[in-house]
Formats: C-alpha cells, sequence, structure tokens
C-alpha cells in the first residue's frame, strides 16, 4: 500500500505543479489561459483520487508510523474547496474595490474599464488558484516523507 500511496502522491504533485506555474507565468504576463483552468480541473480530480486512495488505505487497515500522512492526504481537497471559495469572491472584491454594486453596474462604465475590471477579476482568480495549485503539490510532497509503515 506504501508505494501506491507513494505513486498517487507523487503524480497529484506533478498535476499541480505544472497548473501552477504555467498560472504563474499566466499571471506575471497578464494573460488569460483556457489550458489552465483545464489543468486545474484535472488536478482538482487528482486531488479526489488521491482522497480515494487514503480511504482505501485506512479501510484496509493500513496504518503508518505517523498520522500526518492522513492530514496530507486528504488536506488538497480541502484545499481547493478554500481555493474556489476564495475565487468565487474575487469578483465581488474588484468591484467592492471600484464601488461597483453588482456586475451590472458595469454596464455604464466605458468599454475599456468594462475590459479593464474583468482582467483584474480573472487575473484574481488565476492567482487563487496558482497558489491553490502549489500548496496542493507541497503536501503531496510532504506526503512521500511519512508513508513510512503503510
Amino acid at each position: 500500500m506504501e508505494t501506491v500511496v507513494q505513486a498517487a502522491a507523487i503524480t497529484v504533485a506533478a498535476m499541480n505543479l505544472v497548473p501552477g506555474a504555467l498560472g504563474a507565468v499566466r499571471w506575471w504576463q497578464v494573460e488569460q489561459s483556457a489550458v489552465f483552468w483545464r489543468l486545474v480541473r484535472i488536478a482538482q480530480v487528482g486531488c479526489g483520487v488521491l482522497a480515494l486512495v487514503a480511504g482505501v488505505a485506512a479501510a484496509s487497515g493500513a496504518r503508518p508510523d505517523d498520522g500526518l500522512l492522513w492530514l496530507y492526504l486528504l488536506l488538497p481537497v480541502a484545499v481547493n474547496v478554500v481555493a474556489e471559495q476564495l475565487r468565487a469572491v474575487s469578483a465581488q472584491t474588484v468591484l467592492d474595490d471600484r464601488e461597483l454594486e453588482s456586475a451590472d453596474a458595469m454596464r455604464e462604465l466605458d468599454e475599456a474599464t468594462q475590459r479593464s475590471i474583468v482582467v483584474q477579476i480573472l487575473r484574481k482568480e488565476m492567482g487563487v488558484m496558482t497558489l491553490a495549485a502549489f500548496v496542493v503539490a507541497f503536501l503531496c510532497v510532504r506526503a512521500l516523507g511519512v508513508t513510512a509503515g503503510l
């Protein structure tokens, strides 16, 4: 079981490093990337699979020497849930900063200002998900150090 958990952790770490790196580059360049969002969603599925692997390991009676393993294997799902919540409110924070009540209020603004607001929102969303991907990759790498005893 130790080998399976290690393989899953390495795979999910890699699955998150790729969108993390791409997101960091695109965020820096202030460019959107449909590929980034697809990779993020694929990495999130990987986190779910990692949690399932943890569940199978626990159900099979595997007991690691360090109980932190369970935390490292399950936290990626929680990190993604929190990141999605932060992503969801990022649009409202941008609107609040510009003292706009809603997205509908943007229609009164000129096209260049509207575009600027949209770019700011999308960049903030990408930043949140990029950081989440790096945190998940870190947790997966940490899991590798505590799989002994499985």
